[in-house]
């Protein structure tokens, strides 16, 4: 089979691979450029375990082309932490134990990443809209939602930086 050269920003990195056409994007993150966060959950698109944004747009990168992603930015949850510095939502999950086995934290993070670039200040339905394509099997939801929302009461800025604790007392 022929592979075609793509170039893409990742995570603000530039990137060049070759793909094979009809090779999903989530494979040539996780084989040819070595990001294992998004996860192969259902490879159906059900899950949403592999969610990434291209250009601000949440998708599920097992059920798109990797060579649609030519010239886009693509980020995913490696991205989300600026060096040592844990992004808001990264923060708001530790505080808030809305992690446990992991498994669809690194789609849930970008799922809310992408909700709180356009809105600073959901509603809890807004959150529960904007995760409804993730699945969780450990958490029940609550603590998900509850550290999206901590995030975006506690001191979300513009830069991802985190500044309260998004403990409750």
């Amino acid at each position: 089979m022929a592979k075609k050269p793509i170039q893409f920003q990742l995570n603000g990195s530039s990137k060049s691979v070759f793909v094979e056409e009809g090779q999903n994007l989530l494979e040539v993150l996780r084989r040819e450029v070595g990001d294992l966060t998004p996860k192969l959950g259902c490879a159906q698109g059900a899950c949403g375990s592999c969610t990434v944004l291209i250009d601000g747009e949440q998708i599920v990168s097992c059920l798109t082309l990797a060579e649609t992603v030519e010239g886009a930015s693509v980020e995913t949850a490696a991205g989300l932490a600026n060096g040592p510095t844990l992004h808001a939502l990264q923060e708001a999950f530790m505080d808030g134990f809305a992690a446990q086995c992991g498994f669809c934290t690194p789609g849930m993070l970008v799922s809310a990443k992408a909700l709180l670039d356009k809105n600073p200040s959901p509603s809890r339905g807004d959150v529960i809209e904007a995760i409804s394509g993730n699945l969780c099997r450990c958490t029940g939801y609550e603590p998900i939602i509850d550290a999206i929302l901590a995030a975006a009461g506690n001191g979300h800025n513009s830069a991802g930086r985190y500044s309260g604790s998004g403990r409750q007392s």
